[in-house]
């Protein structure tokens, strides 16, 4: 997302090097990228004129400090003005302040991953904010919505209350409603039937649910992928319900984006949460910053932090760094790290997220493809019996046949996962004993979360 924008900025940026300041003229050639790009990101023209005009207010005639270039000083205002047009951090906190449960009413069109999207809420307030959980689906439109809502709680761990299609919306609402106060629970999220596009009946509809349940939070659920069309769904709804954050779906997606950067300045509902992977823990909290930094390619480690003391095993990882410093690395080691990385979204996912210049030459490759030979690589180590991920050793030819054959692939593929293990034991080998398990034991002890400070 937004590769367009993060690469002609890095280029500017290159461009303006051994100048002393920022000036009207270097300054206007750099706006006229950031211009264009938001403009084939499908950010609304009013917001693209209003963040370009801020922007040339802000930069020019503004002193390079310290080691700074000219072009990173630019940088930097862009990313205020960015953080800024997204919202307000504190408008996009969740507010679950109400005498339980505390009521949250989800709305949007059909295919934007509104029954989804419950169930990652549901897993969220579940795990992040220990909350007990109860989901219920008023949409008795479309075929097998309700069976969705309660294979996606099931699986988020929340609990789920049973509606009819033969019901009336209102009906299953108050019914949920009785039953959350009765069994105590924290939270109860609706879900609401979605139309393939916006009209009457539904409107009247979601109306009545609002005014029947008065939910303290109303979240609009939309497509990021559709752009402009987005946000003119958005303010559609917020026209007539009123409506207090937006939840981004598919911003993992090849979508332009522009629907981060003008929904909350068109509508002036904050965005509260975004989708970014297709697990049911693809849902993150939106952080304006942290947005604004990944858009202009400075990564965003914070979350690669968070994502790792969600999936990966301290115990394990404390268990390996021992393993290490005593010289042992074996084929069960290597797949571990594998399963881990596979646990925190995924090749994709991960460089997302790291500074442009660590994921330029990453994101030359088809990340797909990296994926399904990361998922192949497990196939064919899990092909292997007990004994032969211990002693990769023993892995003659007719060995190598049985695994190639057990994993449906060819020979020569055993043989390359084989020829990466070994490099990665050779370096773990130079390690033994000192600074790779002294940083494994570190990170570990620290929950993963000491190696970066915000």
């Amino acid at each position: 997302m937004f590769q367009n924008l993060t690469d002609r900025l890095s280029r500017v940026v290159k461009t303006m090097r051994g100048q002393a300041r920022l000036t009207e003229e270097n300054t206007a050639e750099m706006l006229r990228e950031v211009r264009l790009a938001l403009l084939e990101a499908d950010v609304a023209l009013p917001v693209v004129k209003e963040l370009i005009t801020k922007i040339k207010e802000k930069a020019l005639g503004e002193e390079v400090i310290g080691s700074l270039s000219p072009g990173q000083a630019l940088v930097g205002v862009v990313q205020k003005e960015l953080t800024a047009i997204m919202g307000d951090p504190t408008a996009g906190k969740l507010n679950l302040a109400a005498q339980p449960p505390a009521i949250i009413l989800m709305a949007g069109l059909q295919g934007a991953g509104k029954t989804t999207s419950v169930g990652k809420l549901a897993k969220w307030l579940k795990d992040t904010q220990k909350k007990k959980v109860l989901t219920v689906s008023c949409d008795v439109y479309r075929p097998a919505a309700i069976a969705q809502l309660q294979m996606v709680s099931e699986q988020a761990g929340a609990d789920f209350f049973p509606s009819t299609e033969s019901q009336k919306p209102s009906e299953i609402a108050r019914d949920a409603l009785d039953w959350a106060r009765r069994h105590y629970h924290d939270v109860l999220i609706v879900d609401t039937a979605g139309r393939l596009g916006i009209d009457e009946a539904m409107m009247q509809e979601i109306q009545s649910l609002h005014q029947l349940l008065n939910p303290v939070e109303t979240l609009f659920v939309v497509d990021a992928m559709l752009g402009q069309d987005a946000v003119n769904t958005a303010k559609a709804f917020n026209d007539t319900l009123p409506l207090t954050g937006v939840v981004l779906t598919k911003l993992d997606g090849d979508a332009r984006g522009g629907a981060a950067l003008s929904v909350q300045q068109i509508t002036g509902v904050p965005i509260k949460f975004a989708g970014v992977a297709e697990k049911l823990d693809g849902l993150e909290p939106f952080d304006a910053e942290r947005m604004a930094s990944r858009i202009l390619g400075m990564g965003d480690i914070l979350a690669l932090v968070e994502q790792a003391q969600k999936n990966v095993d301290i115990e394990q990882a404390q268990k390996l760094a021992d393993k290490v410093k005593k010289g042992g690395f074996d084929l069960n080691d290597f797949r571990m790290q594998i399963s881990q990385m596979r646990q925190m979204g995924g090749l994709g996912n991960l460089i997302d997220k790291l500074p442009a210049q660590f994921a330029q030459a990453a994101a030359k490759q088809d990340m797909s493809v990296a994926d399904k030979q990361v998922r192949r690589t497990q196939g064919i180590i899990d092909s292997m019996t007990p004994q032969e991920r211990m002693k990769p050793e023993l892995l003659k030819a007719s060995r190598k046949r049985r695994i190639a054959a057990g994993a449906g692939v060819q020979v020569q593929e055993v043989n390359r996962v084989l020829a990466q293990f070994e490099q990665m034991q050779t370096m773990m080998k130079q390690f033994k004993g000192g600074k790779m398990a002294r940083m494994l034991g570190g990170m570990a002890a620290k929950g993963m979360g000491g190696m970066f400070k915000r």
